[in-house]
């Protein structure tokens, strides 16, 4: 549900008086990004996991152990389990958490290639030709 204009022009001066009373704080909280992983990220955390898994079944059929321990298997479990954490813990991509760098009113141009941003557009260009007639 969409704020009213009086609720986005309350969170506009919410948000102004905390870049002038603590910009130090802002520009932390906006370099956080949140969202999903990017595919570089994703790619890597598959290949950490496949690798694991290859050297976890590897390592029970080579026999290379130290002690009892098949040390191959071992190694593999550890990998794959780096990558499962690559994937859910690491760096994200995608927008960060004060939007895209800018203020959260403030009306960006739409990217090219982005059909919904410019289809959104559109729409509130539409809405506002009705609004001012």
């Amino acid at each position: 549900m969409p704020l009213s204009e009086h609720e986005q022009r309350m969170l506009d001066e919410i948000e102004s008086a905390l870049y002038a009373e603590d910009p130090k704080f802002v520009s932390s909280v906006s370099r956080q990004r949140v969202g999903r992983p990017n595919a570089r990220r994703q790619w890597q955390a598959a290949l950490l996991l496949v690798l694991g898994l290859a050297m976890l079944v590897g390592g029970l059929m080579i026999d290379v152990q130290i002690g009892e321990l098949k040390i191959i298997s071992l190694l593999g479990f550890f990998v794959m389990f780096a990558g499962g954490l690559l994937l859910l813990l690491g760096p994200r991509g995608g927008a960060t958490a004060g939007g895209s760098g800018g203020r959260a009113g403030a009306k960006k141009p739409a990217a090219k290639g982005s059909l919904s941003s410019r289809m959104e557009d559109r729409f509130n260009k539409r809405f506002d030709q009705r609004d001012h007639e």
